[in-house]
């Protein structure tokens, strides 16, 4: 369990370190109101999937070219966040745009139309 927790505290860096290194590193106005939602580490900490959300990017296609910055600009995110933490070996950097946050009112949504008054029923017995 302790590779585990390895990779959490692994992520938590990572993902605070890249946040720091955007907001005063890059110049970029597509990474602008960027946020960094959460990280998942590989198990042998070789690559790092990072989650990615932006108030600027409504669209598909602004979310593709955010996604394209991120790309391109990975190799300097790399080299910095090698810079900054003391690790043998950095890991590579993949990004992601994070759905969730999107996802989860329509999912609160379907829920309450299958079962609904759930929070009228909680605290009653059963007959």
């Amino acid at each position: 369990m302790s590779g585990f927790d390895r990779t959490q505290r692994i992520a938590e860096v990572v993902r605070r370190e890249l946040a720091h290194i955007l907001c005063s590193d890059v110049a970029d106005s597509r990474l602008a109101l960027l946020s960094i939602s959460h990280v998942k580490v590989s198990r042998d900490l070789s690559c790092a999937d990072v989650y990615v959300v932006s108030l600027k990017a409504k669209e598909s296609t602004e979310r593709r070219e955010l996604l394209g910055a991120l790309k391109r600009a990975a190799g300097f995110l790399r080299t910095s966040l090698a810079a900054r933490v003391p690790w043998q070996k950095t890991p590579c950097l993949r990004f992601h745009y994070d759905q969730l946050p999107e996802a989860g009112p329509k999912l609160e949504a379907l829920i309450d139309s299958v079962a609904p008054d759930r929070d009228a029923s909680v605290g009653e017995s059963p007959p």
